[in-house]
């Protein structure tokens, strides 16, 4: 396990934040059968776990710039060090209660990523990497799966959503091609989960479009750290910036990517 400072700081955060998730994640199946329903109640859940990271990495690292999926961006003093938070990846997942989500927190130094740490209160999972440190589960040590070839993989994506009707033909030449070449795909919901599964050997590959920073700069750190290869769907590295990624190990993330640019 990885004892830095800035772990310890990114960990005792999470688990404040998990610790509230977790608790509200209890009460969402009551919430299904009301007419309301549980949106609200959900909302008012992602923006307390935001609040407690917010509050815990601020008080650990003054100065400190945030990105935030409910907060925005927030400019800190020290312009070199930008967190980048999701309080609750699987939104969907957590309002239907399904427990697969995530608390999501990487580090941003100097332009370059180095520390991730992704947290499944509802599981106990906890996912961490340090640049240049490894990648770890729980206290073990993290290396993606070592297949070499896409029709022996199982491979993660995400699918866009009702929201998002523009990019369902896109997607559907995607989903096309890599079920022609992919032994098996699946759609779990949340994009930090995906990450973590691919970096600990779950997964053999991950893609998606339509992403933010928040969904994956922890992830990309614990793929990196477990041996994978990440990068946008045109190969570059401008996953933060274009919203896509592509991941695996050195074989499977070359095969996806011939995939997706020939869909």
């Amino acid at each position: 396990m990885i004892r830095s400072a800035l772990m310890n700081v990114m960990t005792a955060a999470a688990i404040k934040a998990g610790r509230g998730l977790k608790r509200d994640f209890g009460e969402v199946e009551n919430l299904q059968v009301s007419v309301k329903g549980p949106g609200d109640f959900v909302s008012a859940a992602d923006k307390r776990a935001e609040k407690t990271l917010f509050e815990e990495l601020s008080k650990a690292r003054p100065g400190y710039g945030f990105i935030m999926e409910e907060g925005g961006t927030v400019e800190g003093s020290d312009k070199s060090h930008t967190w980048h938070i999701d309080p609750l990846d699987g939104t969907s997942n957590f309002l239907h209660g399904v427990p697969v989500f995530a608390v999501s927190v990487a580090l941003e130094r100097d332009g370059q990523l180095v520390a991730g740490l992704v947290y499944n209160p509802a599981t106990d999972e906890m996912f961490v990497a340090e640049k240049g440190q490894g990648a770890y589960f729980n206290n073990r040590r993290m290396r993606v799966a070592a297949r070499r070839s896409l029709a022996e993989s199982m491979v993660a994506c995400g699918i866009p959503p009702l929201a998002r009707a523009r990019d369902h033909e896109s997607f559907k030449k995607e989903l096309s091609a890599g079920m022609a070449k992919i032994g098996n795909i699946r759609r779990m919901g949340a994009a930090a989960m995906d990450l973590a599964n691919v970096a600990c050997g779950r997964f053999d590959g991950y893609w998606e479009r339509g992403i933010n920073s928040w969904d994956v700069a922890a992830g990309i750190v614990l793929v990196r750290e477990a041996g994978g290869f990440v990068s946008d769907l045109s190969g570059g590295s401008d996953m933060l910036t274009k919203g896509e990624i592509c991941v695996g190990n050195e074989a499977i993330h070359r095969q996806l990517l011939d995939v997706m640019r020939k869909a």
